[in-house]
């Protein structure tokens, strides 16, 4: 993977002193861009995120959501240094955060730092631009009622990409027209989500404090985000523990888990395919016999 002088060049402007990479070495664990971290001869160490060029929007939305994220003195993210295009790709350059081992500690804070996060509102739902989930483009109109907004702009935008696949699910019509039964008596506020919240996108630096990074960020229910970090795992209880504390959860959640991971289900069925097309038709099948 090359370094192209006009990333070398973003980061000379950015800090405001000349950067030239003197070694850079390929990060694994992400699916969708090519990652790699830049070193100087003067120690300086940044993280470089590449991919084709018309993915240049979706580092400019990333951007924006870290900036946010960062504005609000809730949880750490990575600082954003700069994004752009070159002749043949765009990027998106980060602070380098070295990571650390998970402990109880770091799970704890991380579990109260996202609880405030998520104290952080609007009066809509939606985001100010379009952005995406992995490499899916994410629709975030501005709308004042969530469960039409998750109804159109989650589900049956997942089920629609699905459709262009050739694959289509069964009892789709049952689900989407009685979705108003999962929030009997539940009214969710506009929180700033992470959005993408897995295990793979949480982590620790060395002195045991948390941050978050790769967001997918609009302002929508905050159980969204709670959902997925049960999907793969990663979190412990501790973590939970200190968000309820924090900021406790709806007794309902536990019902709308499955709704709202049936959309992440959705998505990595339209980007990986395999598995996830009977795990979505599963929720689906759970999710509509709970229907009246």
């Amino acid at each position: 993977m090359s370094t192209d002088r006009t990333i070398e060049g973003a980061i000379g402007t950015a800090t405001g002193k000349d950067f030239k990479v003197l070694h850079s070495s390929k990060l694994t664990g992400g699916s969708i861009n090519r990652s790699q971290r830049l070193e100087a001869s003067d120690g300086r160490t940044f993280f470089c995120k590449q991919n084709d060029l018309d993915f240049y929007s979706f580092f400019k939305a990333e951007a924006k959501a870290l900036k946010e994220i960062k504005d609000t003195n809730t949880i750490r993210v990575p600082e954003v240094i700069a994004f752009g295009k070159s002749e043949t790709e765009s990027f998106l350059i980060l602070e380098f955060l070295e990571e650390g081992s998970s402990t109880p500690r770091a799970q704890k804070e991380m579990g109260k730092q996202l609880a405030k996060l998520h104290k952080i509102t609007q009066p809509f739902f939606g985001w100010a631009q379009d952005n995406c989930i992995g490499a899916t483009p994410q629709p975030n109109p501005k709308s004042h009622d969530w469960v039409d907004f998750y109804r159109e702009h989650r589900l049956r935008h997942q089920f629609a990409l699905a459709a262009q696949k050739g694959k289509t699910f069964e009892k789709i019509y049952d689900l989407l027209s009685n979705l108003d039964y999962f929030f009997r008596e539940y009214f969710p506020s506009p929180s700033l989500l992470h959005g993408d919240l897995w295990g793979g996108n949480a982590s620790q630096d060395k002195e045991d404090n948390p941050f978050i990074f790769d967001p997918a960020s609009y302002y929508g229910d905050r159980e969204t985000d709670l959902a997925f970090t049960y999907m793969f795992g990663g979190f412990s209880s501790s973590f939970y523990q200190s968000y309820e504390e924090e900021f406790p959860l709806h007794q309902g959640f536990s019902s709308r888990k499955t709704l709202y991971n049936l959309y992440h289900e959705l998505n990595h069925f339209n980007l990986f395919g395999g598995e996830y097309a009977a795990s979505s038709q599963a929720s689906i099948n759970l999710l509509t016999s709970q229907l009246p």
